[in-house]
């Protein structure tokens, strides 16, 4: 499983799914389902959010689970 942070991204910019979708090039149901894990991105479209989102790929995806905000900022 790749694990992400779009729907995080996405929402800090204020976008839809279809926005987001619209953006990259797929339909907005796969957003959703990249969103709730249910489907792992090519890696053509890995870096096309990445770089839509203008972070590092390792940034927005990752084979393990991203640590939360609490434990990032505690590890600080």
């Amino acid at each position: 499983m790749i694990y992400n942070r779009i729907k995080l991204l996405r929402t800090e910019k204020g976008l839809s799914r279809k926005e987001l979708a619209d953006a990259v090039g797929v339909n907005f149901q796969t957003i959703g389902y990249l969103e709730r894990g249910d489907y792992n991105p090519s890696l053509e479209l890995a870096f096309k959010l990445a770089e839509f989102f203008d972070v590092p790929i390792t940034a927005a995806f990752s084979p393990r689970p991203f640590k939360s905000l609490a434990e990032h900022l505690a590890a600080e």
